[in-house]
């Protein structure tokens, strides 16, 4: 297999993880769990720091145009998920159906408000990471990946935390203003910690990328 083949491989693996936990994270967000009795949070944000992570290798070997092509293309197909969503609230669900019409709402109504959040948090926070990833990539000449991919997730996470928690749930009137800050403040903390310790994988990532390429 030729270079050209192996880095076009490559790039359809990393963006097809990159796509599947985006989509999986959409569709299990209306889920609330309380992660260790601290703070409430949805399920789906323990699959955003690996989103960011691929965001980085991707960055690293594609740079900002690989990022931003997925980025975009992943926000349509969330558009279009949205669309057949919405269709699927709208049809009727027949009397013998396992699910009714109230449960299917129920579950994919509330991810509706996540997917908007989503779209937006997500459009902001991939394109603010990009540029910050290549600020520090230019400052180190290319050396300490950690610092890079943690230094543009500190502020990614920030944004996308933030900004998808008050669209997904204040302004549909799930949680009040103070309960936002304090689960969007935890949330922060915890998706960075897992960023944090995701970090030897993008050293991992990076090498396999590597001998794959060369």
């Amino acid at each position: 297999m030729d270079f050209n083949k192996r880095r076009d491989l490559v790039f359809l693996i990393l963006a097809g993880f990159f796509v599947t936990n985006t989509i999986v994270a959409e569709l299990i967000g209306g889920k609330l769990v309380s992660f260790f009795g601290i703070f409430t949070q949805s399920i789906g944000i323990i699959l955003w720091p690996f989103v960011f992570l691929l965001t980085d290798l991707i960055n690293e070997h594609y740079g900002k145009t690989g990022v931003k092509k997925l980025t975009y293309i992943t926000i349509g197909l969330i558009i279009y998920m949205y669309i057949l969503i919405s269709i699927g609230i709208k049809i009727p669900a027949i009397s013998i159906s396992p699910v009714n019409d109230q449960n299917f709402y129920t579950v994919f109504g509330q991810s509706q408000w996540i997917i908007v959040g989503s779209i937006i948090a997500f459009l902001l926070s991939q394109l603010i990471d990009v540029y910050i990833f290549w600020i520090f990539r230019n400052l180190t000449n290319g050396k300490l990946i950690w610092l890079r991919a943690t230094g543009s997730t500190v502020i990614s996470q920030l944004i996308d935390t933030f900004v998808v928690q008050f669209i997904a749930f204040v302004l549909p009137g799930k949680w009040a203003f103070n309960d936002f800050v304090q689960n969007a403040a935890w949330g922060y903390v915890f998706k960075l910690l897992i960023a944090i310790c995701l970090t030897p994988l993008i050293y991992v990532g990076h090498s396999a990328i590597n001998k794959l390429l060369k």
